[in-house]
Parts: C-alpha cells; structure tokens; sequence
C-alpha cells in the first residue's frame, strides 16, 4: 500500500470520526493513532523505546 494511500485512508478514519463523534471524539480517535503507530513502530523494531526514554531524561549516546 503507497503512502498516498494510508494517508487517504488515515484522513478517511479522522474526518468520519470528527462527524460521528464531534471534535472530542475526533481528538480521542487522533491519539489512539498516534498510539498504536508507536507501538507498531516498537514491536516491528522500527523504533527503540530506550533510546525515546533516554532522550526524555537528557542523556546521549553520540
């Protein structure tokens, strides 16, 4: 599937949740999203949770 294509597909989800649910639902739906794209990220081994905290309390690794 092209990029073009989830996008097309992401922007689908949101705007049907902004007129289902009103804006606190579109908010909500938004944030699961964003949720589960990280922990795909994580469990698919695209993103490093460590490296996320360790950024947050300020130390580097470089």
């Amino acid at each position: 599937m092209s990029a073009t294509t989830k996008g097309a597909l992401v922007g689908l989800v949101l705007a049907l949740s902004a007129l289902i649910f009103g804006f606190w639902g579109f908010i909500l739906v938004a944030l699961f999203m964003a949720i589960g794209v990280v922990v795909a990220r994580i469990t698919a081994g695209e993103l490093d949770f460590g490296n996320i905290v360790n950024a947050f309390k300020g130390r580097s690794t470089s």
